[in-house]
């Protein structure tokens, strides 16, 4: 690709012929789109103008032969100051990508960056889902389905998800055997490892509301949630579902139906939950995936919470 040529007063036609070859393969092989070549592009890029300058000459293919892990250290602490973590992630996975396809097509030797520890990202805090939204979200669902067993259908299952944290593939594998229980409700997540989670009144009524208008029979052990053909009710069609309610209110592109998950786990932390409560209710394997809640404001009332339970 010609954009690689930005860099042949640095290189030597070898080592341009090299990178060029390597963005082909990008661009050909892996498909990736013209925004995530530029990406790679430029991080090469900073990468050889640092070699240029640290090494004061062109660059030629036995100087990247010739890599070391100091070379990359180097690189990196150099970044430091004006880059954050997951930027300099990002630059080393490139460098990473490019050396490694070098490797297995015979071109240069070279496997010094695998040595080199990827930077710690922060996992990106949970985005849960206002009050006032989740209204907005129940009424739109009632004006969008034709019928009002669908409306009842898809209310009862944001409801459950949001009352009782569930995954959406959680929620959609309930059944009514699982719903005998009127006080709990027993769940399997991953790894089939069961956990029981309370089952609030609003998350029952909502769900008896709609049992009592759904035109199928359905089975104790058969998923409650169906489409109109009787069929089991597919995590990607509620999804989308909730996709275009969002863009028809405005709202974040991050409410998904896992956000109301999140959005369980954020009003009951904000209320005074503790986290190893929480840790067990939603099924975290690990409690560090639970403290990630931990990092939200904690701008809401216990009022959000109890004022939702008691509908």
């Amino acid at each position: 690709m010609t954009e690689a040529l930005e860099i042949k007063d640095k290189c030597d036609s070898d080592t341009i012929a090299l990178v060029e070859k390597f963005l082909r393969f990008l661009e050909v092989e892996k498909k990736y789109s013209l925004h995530t070549i530029s990406a790679y592009r430029t991080d090469i890029f900073y990468f050889f103008d640092f070699l240029f300058r640290v090494k004061a000459k062109t660059l030629e293919k036995n100087d990247l032969e010739n890599l070391t892990i100091h070379d990359f250290r180097k690189w990196l602490s150099e970044r430091l100051p004006n880059h954050v973590n997951a930027s300099n992630a990002r630059a080393l996975a490139s460098l990473r990508s490019m050396l490694r396809f070098f490797n297995q097509n015979g071109l240069i030797f070279n496997q010094e960056i695998s040595k080199i520890k990827t930077p710690k990202i922060p996992k990106p805090v949970p985005k849960s889902v206002d009050q006032i939204d989740i209204e907005k979200i129940f009424a739109e669902i009632l004006k969008m389905r034709k019928t009002i067993w669908q409306a009842k259908r898809d209310i009862a299952l944001l409801t459950l998800i949001y009352g009782c944290g569930l995954r959406i593939s959680e929620a959609l594998a309930v059944n009514q055997k699982s719903l005998e229980n009127s006080q709990t409700l027993i769940i399997t997540g991953k790894g089939k490892k069961q956990r029981m989670v309370p089952l609030l009144a609003i998350v029952k009524k909502r769900i008896e509301e709609y049992l009592a208008i759904v035109p199928f029979k359905i089975n104790l052990d058969q998923p409650i949630f169906l489409t109109p053909k009787g069929k089991p009710y597919r995590r990607i069609d509620f999804a989308t579902f909730i996709q275009k309610i969002r863009r028809n209110l405005n709202l974040a592109e991050t409410i998904t139906p896992h956000a109301f998950r999140h959005s369980f786990a954020t009003h009951l932390l904000e209320a005074g939950g503790d986290l190893r409560t929480i840790q067990e209710l939603l099924g975290h394997e690990s409690l560090s995936t639970t403290q990630r809640y931990t990092k939200i404001d904690k701008v809401r009332l216990l009022s959000v919470y109890e004022k939702f339970s008691k509908r």
